[in-house]
This record gives structure tokens, C-alpha cells and sequence, in this order.
């Protein structure tokens, strides 16, 4: 079909082509509320942009980068520049279309322990560019090359055709003054050895000859020190230059902010977050460093997921931390944040403290965001492939000989095909596209056919199991519901008939149940929607049972004994929330109380009658034709705006009230915020 052409891969493609046209810093919103296709949208995003860079150095003739991999040939050539030299931007290289990404994965759930989620993240991120780049290319860089007062400046391009710019003491290259000092030093350190041990030797002949010759060492003596002396000073300096550098290679950065945050009058300041901020600032300077070095544009894709698992007060500090430490106009970080939008728009606003009534989550992730990028669901080809290759990854790799087990290993294949390759009910499109549903749905089919082959009854055809064990995994309030409305049912038959086994309608259609109760789960309110928030597009629930799965009774009575994917605690909560409606059994006798289900099926004049039985004024029955006011109209109005419509006494209301809604008070009603048609 058409729309197949639009998979999850076309989408990734057109960001990963966005991704290398735009220019850092840039922050993008992954949207989605399945982590498993953004984990799929993650990686094909990274495999296209890999893609397009290699296709740009190809294409390259000028100036091929020198390769990433760090050797010989490229190590000497870059601590020469790092001592020496000082990158100049220009026109040329700052244009340059040769491009390398560094990935960095962040998986907030990892670090989602530690008081401060932000700076996880900034470690982590210093870790991974230091393995990327070399922990001594990043030591040489702090101690040589960076500044932080040409640090504050911004960088200035120069129209000239030159990259490197030596550094310079007193108007002298410092490559050449080194090497003068260095020639200079080796020169002054073999006559001292030579000298100095001729001197001394003389010394000694000196001390058995006489007065003459120990002058003469005295002088060489004199010398000795003065060669030493000279050479004080650029060994001191190379002394210091060497500390230093060996304190940057043992004590990163990653330990300076551990041992930071664990000086709780450091790490409760402002003062941390300057820091770490600076030390960001120093990576974004490297890597326009290695820019020039490399002859090619480096972009960090900074890919952050499972950021929605974390409480609110950790997810605003990592948005914060993206937005004050990455948001540089110099940075050359691209912030992937991966998340469920929904979820982490509720978590922002339960943080405490951050945000005024005028401020709420999506108004500060929109000041983050600089491309929201909602995936779309996948398609009805790609939900079938990723169904099919979980089967595979999980199918036994031996086979039992027994008939038993080849028997449920075709019984089990098949219920699988039914679901990806039925054209005529079409069951994948009701499987979820969350890879973890998908493997609940294949682990509770084998379970259930294991269960029934073992238990020796007869086995449904595949395609109904199947079917089932879908319905189970995606509606398991509104399958719940009708499960606790039938035994409600069998039990009031039971007790009417005074006969023990009195069943429920077989043949009854599981979606006729439902249509007969789903106001009365529209009534109970809000406690029975914390159940419904459980359940999948309601549209698709009455396609499923209305139109292509038309499951009866009967069938619910016999699955239902072999379903091990069902929460039973569902329904039981189900049935103390409608039994504490006063809307079954004894309630109902004791005070004379319709159910609901006789009142949404009452019409104008139904509800003028009973009200002449109750003995009524007949001016509440005019007021019940002129404001047409019917079962629905009772069931699902405020109390308080009937009460107001009907203006009746305290004594008559009362009794109004109980005969048609029951015996809670209004105050106890409480009105839900779904209409029924949801509920379908």
C-alpha cells in the first residue's frame, strides 16, 4: 500500500539529512511514546549521517582530512601543533564540507540514582570525547593551547590563505626559540660532562702536585655552576610544563566534578554549574581545534534517551543543563533528547518550585527545542517486520520428537502467522507498536496454547487465540469490565431463578455487554478512568469486537480459564468501585433503586410513569417532556443542575434521587472527564 512507502526509516533519513545541513548548536525534540522505535529511529538516523559523511570526503579533491584514527603520523604532527602553533579561522576552513560525527549516547535511566542528573551527563559526555580524541591530545590542549581570557573573545575570521599561526616569544617562533634552547642546552650539557670531568680529574692530579693545579680547578668549577645556572630556566619551565600536564592526565575532568559534587558547599552553589560550564566551553574550543587539524567540520550528536523515567526536579535540571551549557553560538553540539512528550510534559510540571502557572512544561520545552520531531506511527509493513524478526529472535533452535510438542510448535507458528499475515482481519493492525507489547502478545500465545495442550480440552483455531490474547494485552480495563458485568449478571440470574449454574447468555457478543454497561463505566467517574488510562484507542476496541472479532460470551467463559496475560486485580477493583456506587445486588432491592441500565434505556415517557407510580406531582412530569429529559439526560447530568431543572422538595428529591441514580450523595458523584462515546 501507499503508505507503507512512508516507514520509520524515510523519516529518519529526512532528519538525518536536516541534521547535516543545519549548523550547531541545535537541540531536537525526538517524539515518541515508544522507546524501542526510537531506539530503531536512533540508530538509522546514525547509520545515514555516517553515510553522508563518507560521501562528502569522496567527493573531496582540495584538501583530503587526515584520518580520525589516531597513529604515528598523526600523533607527531599534532603535538607539534598543540605546542606550537595556533589554529587561524578563515573563510576556507570554516566553510569546509568534509564532516565527522562523534556520537554520544546518554541513557538518562543509567545515571537517574545521582543528586544531580545534569552533571552525569556532562561527564559522561567528557568521557566519551575524551576516548574519541585521546586523553594526552586533551591534557596537551588545557596546559598549551587554551586561554581564558582569548577564551571570552569571539572567534575572529581572517581572510588569509594560511591555518596555523605560530606561537611567538618575544617575536621569535616558539618552535624555533625551543629548538635554539634545546641545541644550546645539549651543547652547554656535553662540555659540562666533558669539561667537568676533565676538570675534576685534573683536580685530583692537582691536590698530589701541588697549589697550581688546584686553581685551575677551581675555575672549572666555576664554570660548572654558570652552565647550570643558564640552564635553570627553561629546565624549570619544562619541569613545570610536565607537572602540569601530568596533574591534567591523572586528574581529569570527570574526577574534578565528582569530587566537586561531593563538596556539598561547592555543589550547592552556583558556583558548579560555572565551572562545569567552562570546562564545556574548553571541549567545544578543542574540537574547533581538531577541526582545523583534521581539515573537516566535527559535530557532537549528543543522543539523551529515558530522560521521561527520571522524577521532574532531574528532568528539568538535564533540559537546563542542555540549555545553559550546550546552547553556546561556538558549540558544536547537536542535543538529541529522545522522549515520550506526554509524559515528560507531566513530569515538568509536577517539579516543584520551577515553573509559575503562566510557565508550564510545553512553553519551557519550547524555549529549548529548536526542532520538534514527532515520529509517526509505524506503518502496518514495518510493525509486521518487527513482529516477525521477535518471533525469529525467540523461535526454539531444537525441536522435541514427541507429537505433543511438534503438535503446539505448529499450533504456536500458526497463531503467529495469523498475525502477520491475515490480509482478510487484517490482526496486525491491532497489535501495538511498542516492541514490548509485541513480546508480551507472543509469550502469552505460547503460554496459552502450552496450558491447554497440557490441560488435554480442545484447542480454539489459532487465529482466535491470537486475536485474544491481543484483545487481552491492549484493553485489559474494558475486557475486565465486561468480565465483572457478566458475573454480575450470572449472579443476579442466580439469585432471581434461585437456581445454582445459571449462566449468562453464550451467544451473546462480548461488544453487546459492553455497549449495555459502558455508560454505567462512564458514571462510576473518575475511579474507574486511573483503569481506562490503561487501554488503547477506544475506536479500535469497538472495531476489534463490533466488526472483525465478534467474541461471544461463551468464548470469554472459555478463555478465560487459560489467559495468563489478564490482571485480575483490575476487575476486582472494578467490582468494589461498582458495588460502592450502590449499583448492584442489594442496593438496589434494599432501596428500591433502578439500575443503571434500566435508566439509560428509559425514554421521556418511561420516566413520566415511574414518577406517576411514585406518587408525584404531575407538574415533574411536565417538566420532564418540556425539558426532555431522558435516561441519558438522568444518568449523565450534574445532580445539582437536575435538582435545579425539577425544583423539587428535599423529601421529593430524595426519593427522585434514589429511585433513578441511586443512594450517594451528589457529593459523592463524580462526574468523569470521558463522554461515553470514548468509552467504545
Amino acid at each position: 500500500m501507499a503508505k507503507d512507502l512512508y516507514s520509520e526509516n524515510i523519516y529518519a533519513y529526512a532528519l538525518s539529512k536536516t541534521l547535516t545541513k543545519v549548523h550547531p548548536p541545535l537541540t531536537v525534540g525526538l517524539y515518541s511514546s515508544c522507546h524501542s522505535k526510537i531506539k530503531m529511529i536512533l540508530k538509522n538516523i546514525k547509520g545515514h549521517m555516517k553515510d553522508e559523511a563518507q560521501r562528502r570526503e569522496k567527493q573531496e579533491q582540495k584538501s583530503k582530512p587526515r584520518p580520525a584514527m589516531v597513529s604515528v603520523g598523526n600523533l607527531l604532527p599534532l603535538i607539534s601543533r598543540l605546542l606550537f602553533y595556533r589554529p587561524v579561522w578563515t573563510e576556507q576552513n570554516q566553510n569546509r564540507e568534509c564532516v565527522r560525527y562523534v556520537f554520544v549516547k546518554f541513557s538518562a535511566w543509567h545515571f537517574a540514582g545521582s543528586d544531580l542528573l545534569w552533571a552525569g551527563l556532562v561527564m559522561h559526555l567528557w568521557q566519551t570525547l575524551q576516548d574519541s580524541f585521546g586523553k594526552l591530545q586533551l591534557g596537551l590542549y588545557r596546559v598549551a593551547q587554551f586561554d581564558k581570557d582569548e577564551d571570552r573573545k569571539k572567534k575572529k575570521i581572517e581572510d588569509i590563505n594560511q591555518n596555523w599561526r605560530s606561537k611567538k616569544v618575544l617575536c621569535i617562533p616558539l618552535w624555533i626559540l625551543v629548538l635554539v634552547t634545546l641545541v644550546v642546552s645539549l651543547f652547554v650539557l656535553v662540555s659540562i660532562i666533558i669539561l667537568g670531568f676533565s676538570g675534576r680529574k685534573q683536580g685530583e692530579q692537582g691536590q698530589e702536585e701541588g697549589q697550581e693545579d688546584s686553581s685551575k680547578s677551581n675555575g672549572y668549577g666555576v664554570l660548572e655552576g654558570f652552565a647550570i645556572a643558564a640552564l635553570g630556566v627553561p629546565a624549570a619551565g619544562a619541569v613545570r610544563f610536565t607537572v602540569i600536564l601530568g596533574k591534567n592526565l591523572i586528574f581529569n575532568q570527570d574526577l574534578n566534578i565528582r569530587r566537586r559534587l561531593d563538596n556539598k558547599k561547592i555543589s550547592e552553589q552556583l558556583g558548579l554549574m560555572h565551572e562545569v560550564r567552562k570546562e564545556i566551553r574548553l571541549l567545544s574550543r578543542f574540537i574547533h581545534f581538531m577541526e582545523i587539524f583534521e581539515r573537516r567540520k566535527i559535530k557532537v550528536v549528543l543522543e539523551i534517551t529515558n530522560l521521561d523515567r527520571c522524577t521532574p526536579e532531574k528532568i528539568v535540571g538535564v533540559l537546563d543543563a542542555i540549555n545553559i551549557l550546550l546552547s553556546d553560538k561556538e558549540s558544536p553540539f547537536i542535543s538529541l533528547i529522545a522522549v515520550d512528550p506526554e509524559v515528560l510534559a507531566q513530569q515538568v510540571d509536577q517539579a516543584k518550585g520551577c515553573f509559575t502557572k503562566k510557565d508550564r512544561a510545553y512553553g519551557f520545552l519550547d524555549r529549548i527545542i529548536t526542532l520538534p520531531f514527532t515520529i509517526p506511527p509505524l506503518c502496518d509493513t514495518s510493525k509486521r517486520e518487527v513482529f516477525q524478526k521477535i518471533v525469529c529472535g525467540q523461535s526454539e533452535s531444537t525441536f522435541d520428537s514427541q507429537a505433543l510438542e511438534v503438535g503446539r510448535q505448529c499450533e504456536t507458528e500458526a497463531a503467529f502467522e495469523c498475525i502477520v499475515l491475515s490480509t482478510e482481519t487484517r490482526l496486525y493492525t491491532y497489535i501495538s507498536e511498542n516492541t514490548v507489547s509485541m513480546r508480551r502478545v507472543i509469550n502469552s500465545i505460547r503460554v496459552t496454547i502450552v496450558v491447554m495442550e497440557a490441560l488435554k480440552v480442545e484447542v480454539p483455531p489459532p487465529e482466535r487465540i491470537a486475536a485474544w490474547v491481543v484483545l487481552v494485552d491492549r484493553w485489559p480495563c474494558r475486557l475486565s469490565w465486561i468480565l465483572q458485568c457478566v458475573e454480575d449478571e450470572e449472579q443476579i440470574l442466580q439469585i432471581e431463578e434461585n437456581k445454582v449454574g445459571t449462566v449468562f447468555d453464550p451467544n451473546k457478543s462480548l461488544w453487546s455487554v459492553f455497549s449495555e454497561h459502558r455508560v454505567e463505566l462512564h458514571v462510576i467517574g473518575d475511579d474507574g478512568e486511573r483503569f481506562l488510562e490503561r487501554d488503547d484507542d477506544p475506536e479500535l476496541f469497538e472495531m476489534f469486537l463490533k466488526n472483525d472479532f465478534k467474541f461471544t460470551v461463551g468464548e470469554m467463559a472459555t478463555f478465560k480459564l487459560y489467559t495468563v496475560n489478564l490482571d485480575y486485580s483490575i476487575k476486582n477493583e472494578l467490582a468494589k468501585i461498582r458495588g460502592s456506587k450502590r449499583v448492584k445486588g442489594t442496593g438496589r432491592s434494599f432501596f428500591n433503586t433502578l439500575s443503571p441500565k434500566t435508566v439509560i434505556n428509559m425514554t421521556v415517557e418511561d420516566i413520566c410513569s415511574e414518577l406517576s407510580r411514585m406518587n408525584l406531582q404531575e407538574k415533574y412530569s411536565e417538566t420532564v417532556r418540556m425539558n426532555h429529559i431522558n435516561g441519558q439526560a438522568l444518568l449523565l447530568s450534574d445532580p445539582s443542575d437536575l435538582r435545579e431543572v425539577m425544583k423539587m422538595t428535599l423529601g421529593e428529591w430524595t426519593a427522585f434521587k434514589t429511585r433513578f441514580l441511586g443512594v450517594m450523595s451528589s457529593g459523592r458523584r463524580n462526574q468523569t472527564k470521558l463522554s461515553p462515546d470514548h468509552l467504545t
